[in-house]
């Protein structure tokens, strides 16, 4: 309870300059002070019956919860999902993911003040919540486990340096995880971390990313995009972000072939003219997807300025640089790559998925280099070798389908948690 109280007096003391961080955000993404009344826990939408909570703080862990979402209303098609989200990119991918379903409300999560939890829980009456990764708020745990709201941490990661870090709050981590009523692990290494730290009722269910399936408009989008590039062949930079864009255009200005594209797609939407910009003061010719229109062959890059449509920029290369893994940021989800059968190129920074980095080179559908000059190099080599690009895409697709399964034990879990019948 000590420790509860002075991680709530935090929050109180720091609530100011949490707001005015909002309002920092909102210079360069306007959306930010959109809904504001929700991070207090004042909501507008009703389900008008209990409901499942669904928590994805942003795009990776909204775009892992859609097969999860969609296994929800198919076991039990009466029910809502109220989806919550922290940030306004993983609004906007539940607005692109679940928009045209009724049943699925977005709304943001309130701050983690017990009084904002309590509105949350009192307004929305949720059955069931589901956590996605690690994404832990000890009040509002705490407010579940006092109105006997069950809660899954679903798809769960802990690396070794976050671990780490919640190791320094022993008590609060413990209660923290204590109040949770089950655990599905994406690795048995993460299972350990976090039943060390105090988790309880821990399995390994896998990774709920591996179940996500390529859309067909995704797919017929991304042959879309092939078709205005021409034959000219294609490297694609998924999901950069800051300080790797220079970097990775300078070390295609200067290695890749004459009648080659870079396609460079920024992780975060607020950074796109930001890109423009480096591209532009590099003095190579670009277009952007928001253009909608024929590439040029005299375009040197063409920027992937949009949302949701990740699957379709795999689809429309000949090999992907991973972005987040050439700086310190942990790596980005390279199973989408894998599942649609496009090379991968990974650099040294990929702790935030470890394993599935390891087994895809394993596999043979990734590479590791050290640097983003080594991986151009190495993206160009494959861009001359037919052979090698195929067997890798063959290699990605069959790492992709044999890992698939984490959606199906991770409702396995929660029909336990509610009941033997699973009725919620």
């Amino acid at each position: 309870m000590i420790a509860r109280l002075l991680y709530t007096l935090l929050w109180i003391f720091a609530l100011p300059a949490v707001l005015l961080r909002l309002v920092w955000r909102a210079r360069r993404q306007p959306e930010y002070l959109q809904h504001v009344a929700e991070r207090f826990g004042h909501y507008r939408v009703r389900t008008g019956a209990p409901a499942f909570w669904v928590h994805a703080v942003s795009v990776g862990e909204t775009r892992a919860a859609e097969p999860l979402v969609r296994a929800l209303l198919a076991r039990w098609p009466e029910r809502h999902i109220v989806l919550t989200h922290m940030t306004p990119t993983g609004r906007a991918t539940s607005e692109a993911l679940f928009g045209d379903d009724p049943r699925v409300l977005r709304v943001y999560l309130p701050y983690d003040l017990g009084f904002f939890s309590a509105r949350f829980l009192r307004h929305f009456r949720p059955v069931a919540g589901l956590i996605l990764e690690t994404e832990l708020w000890p009040n509002l745990l705490a407010a579940c486990r006092r109105r006997d709201v069950p809660v899954l941490l679903a798809n769960a990661r802990l690396s070794e340096r976050s671990a780490a870090r919640y190791a320094r709050w022993p008590t609060l981590t413990r209660l923290t995880l204590g109040a949770l009523s089950a655990v599905g692990a994406q690795t048995d290494a993460d299972a350990r971390r976090l039943a060390a730290l105090g988790g309880r009722r821990v399995a390994v269910t896998g990774n709920i990313k591996f179940d996500i399936a390529p859309p067909d408009p995704q797919l017929r989008l991304g042959e879309t995009f092939r078709a205005r590039f021409g034959a000219r062949p294609v490297i694609l930079a998924a999901s950069t972000r800051e300080g790797e864009e220079p970097v990775i255009l300078d070390a295609f200005a200067a290695a890749a072939p004459a009648d080659a594209l870079l396609t460079l797609v920024p992780r975060h939407p607020q950074r796109f003219d930001e890109v423009a910009g480096l591209v532009e003061a590099r003095g190579l010719r670009f277009q952007r997807r928001s253009d909608d229109r024929r590439v040029d062959p005299a375009t040197r890059v063409w920027l992937g300025d949009s949302m949701g449509e990740m699957f379709a920029y795999y689809v429309a290369a000949d090999v992907a640089l991973i972005g987040g893994s050439w700086l310190p940021f942990g790596g980005q989800n390279l199973i989408e790559a894998c599942a649609v059968g496009t090379p991968v190129v990974l650099g040294p920074h990929t702790f935030n998925f470890t394993l599935v980095a390891e087994q895809a080179v394993a596999a043979g559908a990734a590479l590791r280099a050290s640097d983003v000059a080594e991986g151009m190099n190495a993206a160009i080599a494959l861009l001359a070798d037919d052979a090698r690009r195929e067997e890798m895409g063959d290699a990605g697709r069959r790492f992709a389908g044999a890992h698939r399964g984490a959606t199906e034990r991770t409702m396995e879990i929660l029909e336990k948690m509610l009941g033997d019948g699973g009725e919620a």
